[in-house]
């Protein structure tokens, strides 16, 4: 598992946003703690993105293995502390997960390694990881990550850089919209009421919405065709499926660079 420290000075990073999440760094493996909303959210996370690879790239998903993304390389930006990059990787997928807190990718890398799994934890951003790539990779995630960079388009094009050079990669992002209500539920209500994320995680003026992340997206060269929505569930925590008021996902490809 390698783990390599780039220079932070990059356009996209909020040095702010990364000082308060390496101060909870130690937390990102309790359920029932500060980031447990996001573990509720992984397995829609992984729903969405499973749909979507078997939608734009069926070459890459074997939906009658136990493995169904074997081959396939993916690369998880913002990947905190592996909350993500774990399922991935337990369903066959080569993964490398960056991020620029240096808290998240400790913790990352010693639940990976207790549990035996091989991912490439780096710390670095998109655009020095861009920097390194030949080839590029199959898959390109950014969940719940866009709304804390400094740099949104300039984030959007390190993703694109990042896709595969000889075809079509597929982008996934999950992230907040930005109207009345998302403020008040997912920047308010979660953090101060709920406790559902670290107080000051959000800054409600880096929300976007689906037609702005769309938008600029197509400008970077990633062509998102699709906006699902992501809603509380009594069951399970949340759920695919109605309008993008508060939590959506988005995918679509990247156009070969």
């Amino acid at each position: 598992m390698a783990i390599a420290d780039k220079n932070r000075n990059n356009t996209t990073i909020d040095q702010d946003e990364i000082a308060l999440f390496d101060k909870v760094g130690a937390d990102w493996w309790d359920e029932k703690g500060i980031f447990r909303a996001l573990h509720r959210l992984t397995p829609v996370r992984i729903q969405y993105i499973r749909q979507h690879i078997a939608r734009l790239r069926p070459d890459c998903i074997d939906r009658h293995s136990s493995q169904p993304l074997a081959g396939l390389s993916v690369v998880d930006i913002g990947c905190g502390g592996g909350l993500l990059a774990e399922p991935l990787t337990r369903l066959g997928a080569n993964v490398t997960g960056i991020d620029m807190s240096e808290a998240a990718i400790s913790a990352a890398t010693e639940h990976a390694n207790a549990a035996n799994l091989t991912i490439n934890y780096q710390l670095m951003s998109a655009e020095a990881l861009a920097d390194t790539q030949d080839t590029g990779f199959d898959l390109v995630i950014a969940s719940e990550i866009i709304e804390h960079v400094a740099d949104r388009p300039a984030f959007l094009a390190a993703m694109a850089a990042l896709g595969r050079t000889d075809k079509p990669a597929i982008a996934v992002l999950t992230t907040i919209s930005r109207n009345v209500i998302a403020t008040a539920l997912a920047k308010y209500a979660a953090e101060y009421l709920l406790r559902l994320a670290p107080p000051g995680a959000h800054d409600a003026s880096k929300f976007v919405s689906p037609a702005t992340l769309r938008h600029e997206a197509s400008a970077a060269g990633i062509d998102l065709d699709d906006i699902t929505g992501i809603r509380p569930s009594i069951i399970s925590g949340f759920a695919l499926g109605g309008p993008p008021v508060i939590n959506y996902a988005a995918a679509g490809l990247v156009r070969p660079q």
